[in-house]
């Protein structure tokens, strides 16, 4: 039995993928939604609730839970909204075909370094790829409150007209782009980031401290993305700083909250066991450090996470490296003005 009666079709149910179909489906639209927990489809479809990753929300009666991925196998967009270490599987367990996915996930594959529109790519070569990041509270989306997102579309215009009315709803608003590798950048640096700034708010370090920290992240962002291709403007937007500075804010975040943890004295081990949702942060830092080397960029900010994350340094000993880094002028040297 194929989705017949739907026209998106949403791969994930954790809470950001929960959000979003409750986001499709405000306007009646209806929605199929997959989850791999046979429990958490029948709680969904019969009592309109997702207890494990986002009881807050009461959902749509045109959202339809499945177990059966082949049931979205034929409609021609899918929001695929699983963690970024699970994207390459669960796509190959789709047919190849000329549909458009819509990728959510923010994050680098561990042990390639590939971002997930490559990871798609390799996966169904035949799909239009597109990605969809930005300041997202998933409680928030599914709750309709105003949020603005980039939606950076490989494919151009066209794919832009096409997504467009499929995906934007009153109080979720999409802004295009074309820079697909810039969005990807944005999205899975941040998550680095917030865990950084979740560790200076652990130690009590104050707001001054986490500021800097944002201003100078964002900086380590910046060189990185413009290394690999992305552009200024798109890092400036929704999906760079936008994204950086909501998730380096509040502990509505995994990435922050796994960051506070860590500031407050528990390992990585102890902050992450446990936990039905993924801190994506914590699987990309080693290999956005190793990206960051080889192409000679500096990523200090980056570098102390992946240290406190093995377990090879405490909190206090990263932060103070970072803190005592050489003084020298702020602008130096720097592509678009912004220093390490």
């Amino acid at each position: 039995m194929s989705g017949t009666g739907h026209s998106v079709g949403v791969v994930g149910a954790g809470a950001w993928g929960t959000a979003l179909a409750q986001a499709l489906a405000s306007d009646g639209s209806p929605v199929l939604l997959w989850a791999r927990e046979t429990e958490l489809v029948r709680e969904i479809n019969e009592e309109r609730r997702n207890s494990l990753y986002l009881p807050s929300a009461a959902l749509a009666d045109t959202i339809e839970a499945t177990c059966d991925l082949s049931r979205l196998a034929d409609l021609p967009v899918l929001v695929i909204v699983v963690p970024a270490q699970f994207l390459a599987g669960v796509i190959a367990q789709l047919p190849a075909g000329e549909r458009d996915l819509v990728l959510c996930a923010k994050g680098i594959e561990a042990g390639t370094g590939r971002l997930m529109a490559q990871v798609a790519a390799d996966a169904d070569p035949l799909a239009r790829l597109a990605v969809l990041s930005g300041p997202t509270f998933a409680h928030e989306v599914a709750a309709g409150l105003p949020t603005a997102v980039t939606l950076a579309c490989s494919g151009g215009a066209d794919q832009w007209e096409r997504l467009k009315p499929l995906i934007a709803r009153p109080a979720l608003r999409p802004y295009y782009s074309d820079d697909v590798i810039g969005a990807e950048i944005g999205g899975a640096v941040k998550n680095v980031l917030a865990i950084a700034c979740g560790v200076v708010e652990g130690m009590n370090l104050g707001q001054n401290a986490r500021a800097a920290v944002i201003a100078r992240g964002y900086a380590e962002m910046l060189r990185f993305g413009l290394a690999r291709g992305a552009r200024a403007e798109t890092l400036s937007g929704l999906c760079g700083l936008g994204d950086l500075v909501l998730t380096c804010s509040s502990t509505s975040s995994r990435n922050f909250s796994l960051g506070l943890a860590l500031g407050q004295g528990l390992t990585a081990v102890e902050a992450l066991t446990g936990k039905s949702s993924v801190a994506e942060g914590a699987a990309t830092a080693p290999v956005l450090a190793e990206l960051a080397a080889r192409a000679g960029v500096a990523m200090p900010i980056v570098e102390g996470v992946c240290r406190l994350l093995s377990g090879e340094s405490p909190a206090s000993a990263v932060v103070s490296e970072i803190l005592s880094r050489p003084l020298k002028a702020e602008l130096e040297g720097q592509p678009q003005g912004f220093g390490a």
